[in-house]
């Protein structure tokens, strides 16, 4: 029986995802949070042919593939129907809108992956939760990242914080978000590709200094379930990762020390990069940040982005449907 027997009579569905920080400093691919303002928005309706066809691409400056099993939304899209077992006798139309920059570190990969697989779902009449949805995402980010890691389609999707316990089997975990919490997003207007970012990282951590990040890991996620801001600021300490990456970042100390000084709570990489983040106290400090760090990267003379966002709880939700 085809895909189209069990929908809910809907004829086209656009479903948006929203950006998201990864990391969170310490936690490296096991922590993550979703923001408010950028993300990606997928359309899909049903096709004619079997499988999944790409018409179009909006936003990606001809730089994404439209072969489905090489794009991250394509692929989501692909891995739902699979685990259906509808691929071979139905077909999807998808159109891809990309709302925020690619090789940002805000999870643009993540964002068109998990809009596609909420998308596809919904059309389909949701056969799966959200929380199920988790395997498909992460099979579309795997496209674009070349390794399984669900931090930033986890925040995505479910919204919120969430800790990643494992990728194989994938045990996700949903985290409290304090009320009073604010992010300073700078984007820097160059692109890192994630792929390469991983490939720099050393295979192999001391043990002293893995010490240090698991007890950050743990300290940061009891912040979270106290409300204990000024403990999640001591934790946002990555003494693994953003030693290695930080140097590609263009003015990267300067706004760190920047933003500590105007009384943020912690500033580290978002994702790969280039963005960065800060958490603060009130959005008065959150701007305030973020004034400070655009002046260290005009006097470098670069273009660049500053979103300051609560944090986003919602989610990739649907947007429009017909």
């Amino acid at each position: 029986m085809g895909i189209m027997m069990k929908s809910l009579t809907l004829k086209k569905v656009t479903a948006f995802a929203p950006a998201s920080v990864a990391n969170v400093g310490c936690g490296f691919d096991v922590l993550g949070f979703a923001i408010d303002g950028p993300g990606d928005e997928v359309e899909v309706q049903f096709s004619d042919d079997p499988g999944v066809v790409i018409t179009h691409i909006e936003g990606d400056q001809g730089k994404l593939p439209l072969d489905p099993e090489k794009n991250t939304a394509g692929k989501a899209a692909l891995s739902l129907l699979h685990a259906l077992d509808e691929a071979s006798s139905s077909g999807i139309e998808m159109k891809i809108i990309k709302k925020m920059p690619m090789g940002s570190g805000l999870g643009s990969s993540a964002a068109s992956s998990v809009a596609a697989a909420v998308a596809v779902n919904r059309l389909l009449g949701e056969p799966y939760s959200a929380k199920e949805l988790l395997p498909f995402a992460v099979a579309g980010e795997l496209t674009a990242s070349g390794s399984p890691h669900a931090d930033n389609v986890a925040a995505s999707l479910l919204g919120g914080f969430v800790l990643v316990r494992s990728n194989d089997p994938l045990d996700v975990i949903d985290l409290p978000s304090p009320d009073n919490l604010f992010c300073t997003i700078v984007h820097p207007k160059i692109e890192i590709a994630t792929k390469e970012t991983r490939q720099i990282l050393r295979k192999e951590v001391p043990l002293a200094k893995a010490v240090v990040q698991w007890g950050n890991v743990g300290a940061l996620v009891a912040g979270l379930y106290t409300n204990d801001l000024p403990l999640i600021g001591r934790a946002m300490q990555d003494v693994i990762i953003e030693p290695t990456r930080s140097f590609l970042i263009p003015g990267f100390s300067r706004m760190k020390e920047s933003a500590l000084e105007q009384g943020a709570l912690g500033f580290s990489i978002s994702g790969a990069g280039p963005s960065v983040f800060t958490l603060s106290e009130t959005v008065e400090i959150a701007n305030k940040v973020g004034e400070k760090a655009g002046n260290v990267l005009d006097d470098l003379g670069l273009e660049y982005d500053v979103i300051v966002s609560e944090i986003n709880r919602k989610g990739a939700f649907i947007r429009y449907e017909e």
